[in-house]
């Protein structure tokens, strides 16, 4: 059995689902402990518990401390099974966190799997729906299996509401690629959501897009949405490039302008735009298990967060593979996936 101190680094949510992805992936028992300690609600939130439950479910896993609050959780996986899910947040808590769990076990998995997903899609302290579809599983799809993303319906926080459904086509192994440069841009797009919330909310927004960026007119649309459990609103902006997209998000909040949601989007494309790398921190972070589970691909990124530093020791604790990390001249690191030898 592998045991994780859960306040390790960053100390977040990640290191429980990495390491009960891992665990699955590699058929090893983990002990997760102080999860979420530094947080100011320490332990498993609601969010947490989700994650938890959908590995048990996937695998047939033994599973100790699976409870509200909990500071340690204990599990011991079985075999992973495709098929059917549903897994309800039951809050605004983020579903495509909760995917970030299972995905990579069922795109190992013997059969097709198709997963519904309740709660949060659109929630400032996760991956929005829209980078998921846009800049992940497109990347993810180089490797080997298929995974599609449908938004059912948005769902913002703090209300939630929202569902995802994720149809697998798996493969019997990952495939490493190189992802080094960008390529030539393709398409540039920026997209304001408002729901339950007036329309001119989003014309605000795309008019101060327009006049930071500079881009077509034809580039930004606005959608409205009214069939949602709440208020939500947020501005997206696409950037893509023939070897990758990325997405760039701001996000509505009570008491913060039209405009500076819409600013705080534009400042992330161009800092992104300043650079060459072709991968930003958070895509780096969430692309370092599968090519780990590769054992073979390379990625320049922009820079590692402290998520990435902590996911990189974690992933070695399971998993014979060397990443080896070079700091390029830019500025940016590029970080090289093998498979040990000895």
């Amino acid at each position: 059995m592998i045991d994780i101190d859960g306040s390790y680094g960053e100390g977040g949510g990640q290191i429980l689902r990495s390491s009960l992805a891992l665990s699955i992936l590699t058929g090893t028992p983990v002990r997760i402990r102080n999860i979420r300690a530094g947080r100011r609600k320490p332990g498993l939130l609601r969010q947490h518990l989700t994650a938890v439950q959908a590995a048990t479910q996937v695998c047939g896993a033994r599973v100790h401390g699976d409870s509200i609050g909990s500071p340690e959780v204990v599990f011991d996986p079985g075999e992973v099974i495709g098929g059917a899910y549903e897994f309800d947040v039951g809050t605004a808590g983020s579903t495509t966190l909760v995917l970030q769990t299972i995905l990579i076990p069922l795109m190992l998995a013997d059969r097709p799997s198709r997963i519904v997903l309740d709660g949060g899609t659109h929630n400032p302290f996760a991956p929005p729906f829209d980078f998921l579809a846009k800049a992940y599983l497109p990347l993810v799809n180089r490797m080997g299996p298929s995974v599609r993303a449908t938004l059912e319906r948005p769902g913002f926080y703090p209300a939630g509401g929202g569902r995802i459904v994720v149809e697998i086509d798996p493969a019997t192994s990952l495939r490493g690629f190189a992802l080094c440069e960008r390529g030539p841009l393709t398409r540039q797009h920026g997209r304001v959501i408002v729901a339950n919330l007036p329309p001119s909310i989003g014309e605000r927004e795309i008019s101060v897009l327009n006049k930071q960026l500079g881009w077509e007119s034809e580039a930004f649309e606005l959608e409205i949405v009214t069939k949602c459990r709440g208020p939500g609103n947020i501005v997206t902006l696409s950037l893509e490039y023939e070897q990758v997209t990325e997405v760039f998000t701001g996000f509505g909040e009570v008491r913060r302008s039209a405009e500076a949601v819409a600013t705080h989007a534009v400042q992330m494309c161009q800092r992104y735009l300043g650079q060459s790398a072709p991968v930003g921190e958070y895509l780096t972070d969430q692309l370092m298990l599968p090519m780990a589970v590769s054992g073979s691909g390379a990625l320049r990124s922009t820079g590692l967060s402290g998520h990435s530093e902590t996911h990189i020791e974690l992933i070695r604790r399971f998993l014979r593979v060397s990443i080896d990390r070079h700091r390029n001249h830019d500025r940016s690191e590029t970080l090289t996936f093998a498979e040990k030898t000895t």
